[in-house]
C-alpha cells in the first residue's frame, strides 16, 4: 500500500514539471527554434507517460464507498416501513483517491433523501399502481474526462408547485416570479440555501438541511449537480466530478485584456457569430443553437472585468453546459485548449464568484479557472 502523503508529493512535483513544460513549450515557440522544440515535445511526451503513472496510481473504485450504503437503505427502509430494491452499479469506477474520500457524506443525503422524500409508502404505492417494492439505484460511470455519479428512484417526484409555493414561504423567490419558472428552474432552488421541503425536522433525510449542502460540496470538488423528474414516476439525482483535482483539461480565452481557463468537461461547442445574430428572449441574451434558443452571458459582464477598448461586431461564443442545460458565455477570443495545473486561490479570495481556482500559463502569467455553474 503506497502512502497517500507521498502520492500527494508526487503529484505536486509532476504538477510542478507540467508548468515548466508550458513555459518552456512557449519559449521555444517565441524563439522559433528547431532542435528546442523537438527536444520540448520528447519531455512533453515523456511527462504525459509520467502524469498518466501518477495518476491510475492515485486511482481508487468508489466500490468502497458504495459498499457503505446497502446496510444503511435496509435499516432506513424498515425505520420508515418502506419496501425497497436497492441495486448498486459501476462500483468498479475509479476516481482520485482524493475525491472519493470526499463524496461519502453527498451521496449518503441524496440516498437519504430519496429514501424519505421520493420513495412513497407501500400503501400509496399500490394505491398509485405502482410495484409495493420500490426501485433506488446508485450508478457511476465514465464518460470523458468525467465520472457521473446518479441516484435514481422509481417514486413520487418532484412536485414543482409544491417547491415554487415553499421557495416564495421561505423568500426566496417572489410570487409573480415563481409563476413564470419552468421545471428546470424549479429544480434549480432544490440547491439554494435555505431551501427545505422538510414540514418537520427528522434523522432520515436532511435533519433541517437542504440539498445545498450536497451542491456546495460537490462544487467545492469541481463538480456539478443536476436533477431530473417526473411527477409520479420518480427522480434522477445526477454528481459529474472530474476524474482528478489536480491537472485539468482547459479552454483558454481573453476578456479584454484577461485571460480565463474554462474546464473542457463543460464546454459543449465554440462559435463565431456576429452580434447582429443575437438577440434578447424575455429581456435576456440569446442564441439559436442546434433548433434551440439558448441564454448567452457576456463574460465581461458577469465578471465585471473593466472595458479597455470597443467591443468588435464579430464575438465568441463558448456553449457549455449546466446540469443538462446549456448556455453561451460571450467572449473576446478563443487563445485554444491547454492542459493546466489547479492551483487554490488562497484563503484570501476562497469564495471568489465565479473562480474555482487559477493556473500559471506558458508566458508566466496568471489566468483564473471559471466556475460556470455558478457564473450562471
Amino acid at each position: 500500500r503506497v502512502d497517500i502523503a507521498r502520492l500527494d508529493h508526487l503529484m505536486n512535483l509532476v504538477s510542478e514539471l507540467m508548468i515548466t513544460r508550458t513555459r518552456l513549450t512557449q519559449i521555444s515557440k517565441d524563439l522559433d527554434n528547431t532542435a528546442l522544440g523537438d527536444t520540448t515535445a520528447t519531455l512533453n511526451r515523456v511527462l504525459l507517460e509520467l502524469q498518466d503513472e501518477v495518476m491510475q496510481v492515485r486511482m481508487v473504485a468508489v466500490e468502497q464507498i458504495f459498499s457503505r450504503f446497502p446496510r444503511m437503505i435496509r435499516d432506513l427502509s424498515k425505520q420508515l416501513g418502506k419496501e425497497v430494491d436497492f441495486q448498486i452499479t459501476g462500483q468498479e469506477t475509479e476516481l482520485d483517491r482524493t475525491i472519493v474520500d470526499e463524496i461519502g457524506d453527498p451521496l449518503m443525503h441524496l440516498l437519504r433523501n430519496a429514501l424519505d422524500h421520493g420513495i412513497e409508502p407501500v400503501a400509496d404505492r399500490i394505491k398509485a399502481g405502482k410495484p409495493a417494492e420500490a426501485q433506488l439505484l446508485l450508478s457511476a460511470y465514465h464518460r470523458g474526462d468525467s465520472v457521473f455519479i446518479e441516484v435514481q428512484d422509481d417514486g413520487r417526484g418532484i412536485d414543482t408547485e409544491r417547491v415554487k409555493q415553499k421557495a416564495v414561504q421561505r423568500g426566496l423567490i417572489g410570487s409573480q416570479e415563481a409563476a413564470s419558472l419552468d421545471d428546470d428552474a424549479v429544480h434549480k432552488l432544490l440547491f439554494q440555501p435555505g431551501f427545505s421541503m422538510a414540514e418537520q425536522i427528522t434523522d432520515v433525510s436532511g435533519r433541517g438541511v437542504g440539498l445545498d449542502v450536497v451542491a456546495s460540496k460537490i462544487a467545492s470538488l469541481g463538480g456539478r449537480t443536476s436533477v431530473q423528474s417526473e411527477l409520479g414516476k420518480g427522480s434522477v439525482f445526477t454528481i459529474v466530478l472530474p476524474l482528478t483535482l489536480a491537472i485539468m483539461a482547459t479552454l483558454q480565452v481573453r476578456v479584454d485584456a484577461e485571460r480565463y481557463a474554462i474546464p473542457l468537461s463543460v464546454v459543449d461547442q465554440t462559435a463565431l457569430l456576429k452580434r447582429s445574430e443575437l438577440d434578447y428572449v424575455e429581456h435576456r441574451l440569446a442564441m439559436s443553437y442546434r433548433g434551440q434558443t439558448i441564454p448567452v452571458l457576456d463574460l465581461r459582464q458577469a465578471l465585471a472585468v473593466p472595458t479597455s477598448f470597443s467591443p468588435p461586431d464579430d464575438v465568441y461564443v463558448v456553449v457549455v453546459f449546466r446540469g443538462r442545460k446549456l448556455f453561451g458565455l460571450m467572449v473576446d477570443e478563443l487563445l485554444g485548449q491547454e492542459e493546466v495545473v489547479v492551483k487554490p486561490l488562497g484563503r484570501f479570495v476562497d469564495r471568489c464568484p465565479g473562480v474555482s481556482g487559477a493556473t500559471i500559463v506558458g508566458d508566466g502569467s496568471i489566468a483564473l479557472i471559471l466556475d460556470v455553474i455558478s457564473i450562471a
